[in-house]
C-alpha cells in the first residue's frame, strides 16, 4: 500500500520473535481504523500520523512492546506510563484491548487532530525532563564522569532524550553498554547524540 513505510517492515522484521506479533497487530489495527494514515520513523521508531499531525507510536524493546497516542489522555483517559504508552509494557497482543476497543482508540485520536486538539499540546521544550535509565544514572555519578554529567545536566529535555532513546532500545546488553561508554564519551566532548549531523556541535 502507498501509505505503508518500508522503514516500518524493516522495523519489525529486526525486531525480536515475540514482538512482531504485537507490531504487526497494531499497524493494522491502526490502517483498520484510519485507511489514509500515513507512517514515517522518529526517534528511531515508528510513528503514524494523521492530517500533519502525530496519531500514535509504537515500539519494540528487548522485553516489551510498547503503544502510545500522542494526545494519550484525551484518548484514553489514561496518563502514559514511563516508556511504555498507556498500555503498559507488552509482551503479547492479548495483553492489549479488544480489536474493537483500539479501533475506537485510534478513531477518538483520529477526530481530536481533526478538530486541530493538536495545536494546545505542550511543546517538545516544555515536556518534563525523561528519566534516564538507572545503569546510566549511575555511570554519570561516576567522578570520573563528571565532564559529562555536566553537559548533561546542562542539555535540554529533547537532547537528553535523544540519548535515552538511542540507549534503551539496544537490542543486546553488549550494544547497550557499548552505547553507554559511547553516549559518556559523546558527552564529555559536549556532543549531542546526532552530532555528526547537527551544526550545534556542543554544549560548551
Amino acid at each position: 500500500m502507498a501509505n505503508r513505510d518500508p522503514r516500518i517492515d524493516a522495523y519489525i522484521a529486526k525486531s525480536a520473535e515475540f514482538a512482531r506479533p504485537i507490531l504487526d497487530h497494531l499497524r493494522a489495527v491502526v490502517h483498520e481504523a484510519c485507511p489514509e494514515v500515513e507512517e514515517t520513523i522518529k526517534w528511531s521508531r515508528p510513528f503514524f500520523t494523521y492530517r500533519d499531525a502525530t496519531l500514535c507510536m509504537m515500539s519494540a524493546f528487548k522485553q516489551h512492546c510498547s503503544f502510545g497516542f500522542w494526545l494519550g489522555k484525551q484518548v484514553t483517559g489514561a496518563d502514559a506510563e514511563d516508556g511504555a504508552g498507556q498500555f503498559g509494557k507488552l509482551t503479547s497482543a492479548r495483553e492489549l484491548p479488544p480489536r474493537k476497543a483500539l479501533v475506537a482508540f485510534v478513531r477518538k485520536a483520529m477526530a481530536l487532530n481533526e478538530t486541530g486538539v493538536k495545536t494546545t499540546r505542550a511543546k517538545a521544550g516544555s515536556k518534563p525532563p525523561p528519566t534516564p535509565p538507572e545503569d546510566f544514572t549511575a555511570l554519570l555519578a561516576q567522578r570520573k564522569h563528571a565532564a559529562a554529567r555536566k553537559v548533561w545536566e546542562n542539555f535540554p529535555p529533547g537532547s537528553q532524550r535523544e540519548y535515552i532513546d538511542w540507549i534503551v532500545e539496544a537490542k543486546t546488553d553488549a550494544t547497550r553498554q557499548k552505547r553507554l561508554a559511547t553516549t559518556l564519551e559523546w558527552l564529555a566532548e559536549g556532543k549531542r547524540r546526532n552530532w555528526k549531523y547537527d551544526t550545534r556541535t556542543t554544549a560548551r
